[in-house]
């Protein structure tokens, strides 16, 4: 604390001075705290007319007070202008009490250890605290630091150190573990993503295919029916003026033109259309398939062959061709079939059977699921051509029916 402040406290509450009056002694002190000293002196008595003594708490000389009391005690009317003017002006380099207005933080308490001031003593909650002036605690812990330093060891810096390094390495480590997830995350989503374009553009392009085939059949058959309601609309103006023909010749002439244009129209054979539908419907595929297909399983999904089948006849004119796929792909699925089954059996077994369970392991049951899901897909994709073979079985049951029941009547 600067020696200019320490000149404005008083010795006896640490306090800026308030109402300083001088002793006999020279000595100045508030009011308040003189009257604090002479309340707590063993030869004080309210009653006592004389003069009252008073030992001062600076030079520790005996003083007379009047019987008046301190009120008596001259004023310093120096140091009280000189306070007044230093609590007018800004000490931006001086501690101030947070909880006293401008009072200076010059006392230490050795209690709580820290700075406070003198109304902190006196009224505030370091009442009856031991304390140390700046100077003195400032000389007695100055030292402090270094030897609490000294007592952490080389041995116990040099845990600290391997600390740090231990608790650095497992940072590094759990973040590349992080790293190497992100890695997987992005790979595996990439791998997916590129399926499932894959899968997308094979389903568009099979749609574009038979959307092609559509338009490849329909076109020419509107155009031919287009071509054709022009002639009869043709016909029909020709005919008008025909009828609005006036000379027998010329008459006669257009007559036997337009006899002919009407009879090669009407030798044109008009186009058989039976109602067709598209078959599979990838919209209905998606349903029954994909949306129970596990994510890791959608690349064994096979596109299908869109086709345009007659609808409610879905194979009453397949060629020979497919006829003979269809015999092939029905001997096949009693293989399969077989196949199936026993994969169930054996997944039954292994399920209730602990001796088994122990042999046959987690890889051995991942591919029996694979196989299951291969044999699932294939069936579902040739599902079109069993179909039409059981549809052409049909056929051929219901035309043979057919000709018994005529040959009976």
């Amino acid at each position: 604390m600067h020696h200019f402040e320490e000149e404005l406290t008083c010795s006896i509450c640490y306090s800026i001075f308030e109402d300083p009056r001088v002793l006999p002694c020279s000595h100045t002190f508030c009011r308040n705290c003189l009257e604090s000293v002479l309340q707590l002196s063993s030869n004080f008595s309210i009653w006592r007319p004389l003069r009252l003594p008073l030992k001062c708490p600076n030079c520790r000389s005996i003083v007379e007070i009047p019987p008046s009391g301190t009120e008596s005690l001259p004023i310093n009317f120096a140091l009280k202008a000189i306070i007044e003017k230093y609590q007018q002006e800004d000490h931006p380099d001086v501690a101030t009490c947070s909880e006293h207005y401008r009072q200076p933080l010059n006392v230490y308490c050795l209690l709580d250890r820290k700075l406070v001031c003198g109304h902190c003593l006196t009224i505030g909650k370091h009442h009856g605290h031991p304390i140390d002036d700046l100077q003195s605690a400032f000389m007695k812990e100055k030292d402090t630091p270094g030897k609490l330093l000294e007592q952490l060891t080389d041995e116990h810096w040099t845990k600290v150190c391997l600390l740090i390094e231990k608790l650095e390495e497992q940072k590094s480590h759990c973040e590349n573990i992080v790293q190497d997830d992100k890695k997987a995350v992005l790979q595996y989503f990439k791998k997916l993503n590129d399926t499932l374009e894959h899968k997308k553009q094979a389903l568009l392009s099979a749609l574009d295919e038979v959307n092609a085939y559509i338009s490849e059949e329909y076109a020419p058959l509107i155009e031919n029916m287009k071509r054709m309601r022009e002639e009869q609309l043709d016909l029909m103006s020709l005919n008008t003026s025909v009828q609005e023909e006036e000379s027998p010749l010329l008459f006669l002439e257009k007559v036997d033109d337009v006899c002919q244009r009407i009879k090669v129209l009407k030798q044109k054979q008009l186009p058989d259309i039976k109602p067709v539908e598209v078959y599979p419907r990838i919209g209905q595929l998606m349903k029954d398939v994909w949306s129970k297909t596990e994510i890791g399983q959608i690349n064994k999904i096979l596109t299908p062959k869109i086709k345009l089948i007659p609808k409610g006849k879905v194979c009453n004119k397949a060629s020979e061709k497919e006829r003979e796929q269809s015999k092939e792909l029905l001997q096949f699925i009693n293989p399969l079939t077989v196949m199936l089954i026993s994969m169930i059996i054996v997944i039954i077994m292994i399920t209730f059977s602990k001796p088994v369970l122990s042999v046959v392991n987690e890889v051995t049951l991942v591919y029996i699921s694979d196989i299951l899901q291969f044999v699932y897909q294939d069936l579902w994709n040739n599902f079109q051509a069993v179909m039409e073979m059981l549809c052409h079985t049909s056929n051929l049951l219901r035309e043979f029916m057919g000709r018994i029941v005529s040959f009976s009547f």
